[in-house]
């Protein structure tokens, strides 16, 4: 059920061309638990779903890519997987800070930064390096499955161990399913 979710969310994502300032997505579950989703909520019982950026993600990653695909290829994680975490931490802002203290474009709490060798968070580069290469320790720890590397990612790999799973706190699986979906997107249009 989860991947058919992802799927229909990924698809609606990609209705919408990459680099524009597209719509917010917005979702519902009905009486019959089919999700309902739409750029246009025609229906109350319609809620903010995604946000979308105002920036345009196509020349962030341009800029990033030399430094995405250096740190991909060292670390063996796909450079799409490494675009759809940035792009879901911080939308590509260098400088973003998370009320939980994570920092940069790839969102490293402190403790992981130092974990990953990272001086300074708000530097790209270091902060591609680290993030990239903190996702290659989950994929390689959760047998390469992304959506477990991912979750663990965002609420710590014991909490996914201890779930034995994508963890049930909606943020957790709302993080899951956007990277998820602009993983696709990324894989899609090449970016």
């Amino acid at each position: 059920m989860m991947l058919l979710f992802a799927a229909i969310l990924a698809t609606l994502c990609c209705l919408t061309p990459l680099g524009s300032a597209s719509g917010d997505i917005y979702g519902f579950k009905d009486e019959n638990g089919v999700w309902n989703f739409t750029n246009i909520p025609t229906d109350p019982r319609y809620r903010l779903y995604i946000k979308s950026s105002v920036l345009k993600v196509k020349p962030y990653i341009v800029k990033y890519d030399e430094v995405i695909n250096m740190a991909s290829r060292q670390f063996n994680v796909d450079p799409h997987l490494v675009k759809a975490i940035i792009r879901a931490e911080s939308s590509f802002d260098p400088h973003a800070i998370s009320e939980s203290g994570a920092q940069g474009l790839m969102q490293l709490m402190p403790d992981t930064a130092r974990d990953m060798k990272v001086n300074n968070p708000f530097d790209p580069r270091q902060n591609i390096h680290g993030g990239t290469k903190y996702i290659s320790l989950l994929l390689k720890r959760f047998n390469r499955n992304t959506s477990l590397a991912v979750a663990a990612y965002n609420a710590g790999a014991t909490t996914v161990d201890n779930c034995d799973g994508i963890p049930p706190n909606p943020q957790t699986r709302r993080f899951v399913e956007r990277v998820m979906a602009y993983y696709q997107e990324f894989r899609e249009n090449m970016y």
